[in-house]
C-alpha cells in the first residue's frame, strides 16, 4: 500500500528530528565530560597547588622569626590538613606525609636549617606532581576536544546532505498536483466552471482533486440556475435604494460602505465607485462632509449649501442587528420646508408679540388711572376685577417678552452687552427684586457667598434675569415658612451660581427636559408659566459661554443653577 502525502511528510519529518536528536544528544553528552574533566583539574590539582603555595608563604615567615609566628603556624596547619585530604596522584600521599613529619619536628622546637629543607622539599614534591597532572589531563582534555569535533563535524554535514537532499527531492511530489491545482483555480476565477481536474494518485491531492471536480459542478448548476435571478434581485434592491427620497448610506459590521443612492451621492459630491466597496476611513480622508456625518453624535439640524441653495438636513442612524455585529444606515432628511416655516413661525411670533405690547401696555395703563382715586372711587368688587384684570395684563406683558426673548434667540439675534460683573452685586440685585414676592408666601431667602469671587465677564442684565427666573420658580414651588438658599462657589475655572428650595422636586425622567421649550411637568396643578421660561435661560447663558444644569429628588427639592468662565 502507498504511502499517502501524510505519512510521507511524516517519516520525513522523524528522520530529520532523528538525526537533530543524535547530533544533540552526542554533543551534550560530550559537553558534560569535557566540563567534568575540567572540574577534576580544578579539584585535584588546582587547589593542591594552592595549599601547596599558601604553605610556602607561611613557613618562609616561620623561618624568619619562629617565636612570634603562631598564627603562621596554624594557616600552615590548616593548608597541610586540606592538602592531606585531596591527594590524588601516585606519590603525592608520601610527599605530603614527609611535609607531615617535618612540620610536627618543627612544632615540637626543632628548627634546624634541614626541617626547613625538608618540608621545602616536601612542598616541591607536592607541586611538582600535579603540575605534571595538570599538563597530563590538560592533553587529554584536547584530544577529546578534537575528537568531539571531528565527530560534531560528521554530524553536521551528514544531516545537511540529507537535508538538501530531502529538499531537492520531496518538493517534486507536490509541485505538479499544486500546479494542476492552481490552474484550476484561475480558470475558476474567470468562471470557467467546466474545468476539471485529473490526478491519477489516490492520495490527498487526488481527494482534493476529486472534490475540486465536484465543486466545479455545483458552481456551474448554481450559475445557470440563480445568476438571472441574483442579478434581477439586485437591479431591484437598486432601483429601491435610488427610489428613496432621503439621501441612504449603508455601512455593514467591517466598516465598508454597500450602498449609496444617488441623493446621498449628489450631496458627497461623488461617483457611486468612488465610495461603495471602500472603507469608511479611507473616505473619510477626502470627504468632509462623510466624516462631519461618522464623527457627529448630536442629532441637530446641519445645513449643507447645494446648488448655491441652503439645505437643512438631520441625521438619522438606523442600526441593522446581523449576528454579533450590527450593519448601519445612515440617513439624511432634508427639513429645509420645515426649517423655512420654522423661520416665519419665529417672524410671526416677534411681530405679533411687539403688536401687542403696545396695546397691552396702553391697557395697563389705564387700569392704574382706575385705581387713582381722583378719577373716581371704586366698589370693592370693581377694585377686585381692576386687580384680576391688572394681574391678568401683566401676566400678558410677561408671556410676550418672553416670546420676544425666544424669537431673539432663534433668530440669533442675542445681543449682549459683556462687561466686567461683580457675582455680589449680581446676586444682591436679584434678591432685592424677588424680596417682595417672598416675604407675601412667608419665604426667606438664605446667601452662602464664597469670600474674594472675581469678576466675570458677562452681561449683567441677562445674569440679573436668569436668575431672577431661578428664584422666582423656586419662591413659587417652595412651601411656607420654608427658606431659599443662594450661593455662588468658585472652582478654577468658572464661577457657579445655585438656586436651592425645598420644593416638590423633579422626578428623574424629566430632569434632562426641563429646560426644553415649551415644557412644563406633567400632574403639576399650579402651572402658571408658559413653559420657555428655563428655555430662555438656558440660551443666555450658553450665549456667554456658560452652561446651566439641575440636581434634583422627588420630594427633596430643587437646585438650579449656571457656571460661567472666570
Amino acid at each position: 500500500m502507498a504511502l499517502n502525502i501524510k505519512n510521507k511528510i511524516r517519516l520525513g519529518t522523524l528522520f530529520l528530528f532523528s538525526l537533530l536528536v543524535l547530533s544533540g544528544g552526542l554533543s551534550i553528552y560530550y559537553l558534560i565530560k569535557l566540563k567534568n574533566d575540567t572540574a577534576n583539574i580544578i579539584k585535584d590539582n588546582y587547589e593542591t597547588l594552592e595549599y601547596g603555595h599558601n604553605m610556602q608563604r607561611q613557613l618562609d615567615s616561620i623561618y624568619l622569626n619562629f617565636h612570634s609566628s603562631a598564627a603562621n603556624l596554624s594557616k600552615f596547619e590548616s593548608s597541610l590538613k586540606k592538602q592531606e585530604t585531596n591527594i590524588t596522584e601516585p606519590g603525592e600521599g608520601d610527599a605530603t606525609l614527609l611535609v607531615r613529619q617535618s612540620f610536627d619536628k618543627l612544632i615540637m622546637g626543632d628548627t634546624s636549617e634541614s626541617v626547613y629543607a625538608t618540608i621545602r622539599a616536601g612542598i616541591q614534591q607536592v607541586l611538582a606532581l600535579n603540575m605534571k597532572a595538570i599538563e597530563r589531563k590538560n592533553k587529554i582534555a584536547q584530544r577529546s576536544s578534537a575528537s568531539i569535533s571531528s565527530i560534531l563535524v560528521m554530524i553536521v554535514v551528514l544531516t545537511f546532505i540529507v537535508g538538501l537532499t530531502f529538499s531537492f527531492n520531496f518538493p517534486g511530489i507536490l509541485v505538479s498536483p499544486i500546479q494542476k491545482l492552481t490552474e484550476a483555480v484561475r480558470e475558476i476565477s474567470r468562471k470557467n466552471y467546466k474545468h476539471r481536474i485529473h490526478l491519477e494518485n489516490k492520495d490527498e491531492f487526488g481527494q482534493l482533486a476529486d472534490a475540486f471536480n465536484a465543486m466545479t459542478v455545483r458552481l456551474e448548476e448554481f450559475e445557470n440556475s440563480n445568476l438571472n435571478k441574483l442579478i434581477f434581485e439586485k437591479t431591484r434592491a437598486e432601483a429601491v435604494i435610488n427610489s428613496l427620497r432621503d439621501a441612504s448610506i449603508g455601512i455593514d459590521k467591517n466598516d465598508m460602505v454597500l450602498f449609496a443612492n444617488q441623493q446621498a451621492l449628489q450631496l458627497l459630491g461623488l461617483k457611486a465607485e468612488d465610495i461603495v466597496g471602500r472603507s469608511v476611513g479611507e473616505i473619510s480622508a477626502k470627504n468632509d462632509l462623510f466624516r462631519f456625518l461618522l464623527t457627529n453624535e448630536n442629532n441637530n439640524p446641519f445645513k449643507i449649501v447645494l446648488d448655491n441653495k441652503e439645505n437643512y438636513y438631520v441625521k438619522e442612524i438606523l442600526e441593522v442587528p446581523q449576528a454579533d455585529a450590527n450593519n448601519k444606515v445612515i440617513v439624511l432628511k432634508n427639513i429645509t420646508s420645515f426649517k423655512e416655516l420654522d423661520v416665519a413661525k419665529t417672524n410671526f411670533i416677534a411681530t405679533i408679540s411687539h403688536e401687542l405690547k403696545t396695546p397691552l401696555a396702553s391697557s395697563d395703563f389705564g387700569l392704574k388711572l382706575l385705581e387713582d382715586n381722583r378719577i373716581g372711587e371704586l366698589s370693592a368688587e370693581q377694585k377686585e376685577l381692576v386687580h384680576q384684570l391688572k394681574n391678568d395684563n401683566q401676566r400678558m406683558l410677561k408671556i410676550l417678552s418672553e416670546l420676544l426673548n425666544m424669537s431673539q434667540i432663534e433668530a440669533g439675534k442675542i445681543q449682549l452687552n459683556i462687561q466686567l460683573v461683580s457675582p455680589y452685586q449680581v446676586i444682591e440685585n436679584s434678591i432685592n427684586a424677588v424680596s417682595t414676592t417672598a416675604k407675601e408666601k412667608s419665604v426667606r431667602l438664605d446667601q452662602h457667598l464664597e469670600t474674594g469671587l472675581p469678576q466675570i465677564k458677562a452681561d449683567a442684565d441677562k445674569i440679573s434675569w436668569v436668575l431672577n427666573n431661578f428664584l422666582t420658580n423656586a419662591i413659587r414651588y417652595s412651601p411656607e415658612e420654608s427658606n431659599v438658599l443662594v450661593s455662588a462657589t468658585k472652582t478654577p475655572h468658572h464661577i457657579s451660581f445655585a438656586v436651592t428650595d425645598h420644593g416638590p422636586g423633579i422626578e428623574q425622567v424629566y430632569i434632562n427636559r426641563i429646560f426644553e421649550r415649551y415644557f412644563q411637568i406633567p400632574g403639576r396643578s399650579d402651572k402658571k408659566g408658559s413653559g420657555i421660561g428655563l428655555a430662555i435661560c438656558k440660551e443666555f447663558i450658553e450665549a456667554m459661554g456658560g452652561k446651566t444644569w439641575v440636581k434634583s429628588q422627588l420630594g427633596e427639592g430643587s437646585t438650579f443653577g449656571f457656571d460661567l468662565n472666570i
